[in-house]
């Protein structure tokens, strides 16, 4: 079946089965490999993308969930809040292996998008659930508190 999605800023038109997450459609359809797959279960973030703006798993969302909605991947997010975050990731040398930082990212962008002004215990509710097996952690809470103050400038 076709569906369509503006991924990216694109409008595409994905020929999938309805029920496929939404990760396998970006991944394998649109050839777009920076979303990782994790765990299957949305319990680990590194999967994370955005749908209308907004921070969803995209391993337990089904591709017919964004059918004519707009759909951002690590590969498309932009703007002044994205280069602030990845700005600050290469500043504080944030990664380790670098396979959930895409999901880290994502999740960034989004609570800075929505609080500004962060503080540790919103950045801890905004990031809870994305896994980082090198135990970035510290790096990353620094990293967007830098990101903030960059964007307060």
């Amino acid at each position: 079946m076709a569906i369509s999605l503006v991924l990216n800023g694109r409008t595409v038109t994905l020929d999938v089965d309805p029920e496929m997450p939404l990760l396998w459609a970006i991944r394998e359809a649109a050839g777009l490999t920076g979303t990782k797959f994790g765990c299957g279960q949305a319990q680990c973030g590194a999967c994370t993308v955005h749908i209308e703006g907004a921070p969803v798993r995209s391993c337990s969302v089904p591709v017919s969930e964004a059918a004519n909605r707009a759909v951002t991947t690590i590969e498309g997010v932009q703007g002044k809040v994205a280069q602030a975050v990845q700005a600050a990731w290469q500043k504080l040398d944030v990664v380790q292996c670098g396979y959930c930082q895409s999901g880290q990212i994502m999740a960034a962008v989004a609570l800075l998008t929505n609080t500004p002004k962060p503080s540790d215990e919103d950045i801890d509710g905004a990031m809870q659930g994305n896994l980082c097996r090198c135990a970035t952690y510290h790096r990353i809470r620094a990293a967007i508190h830098t990101a903030a103050k960059t964007l307060e400038a």
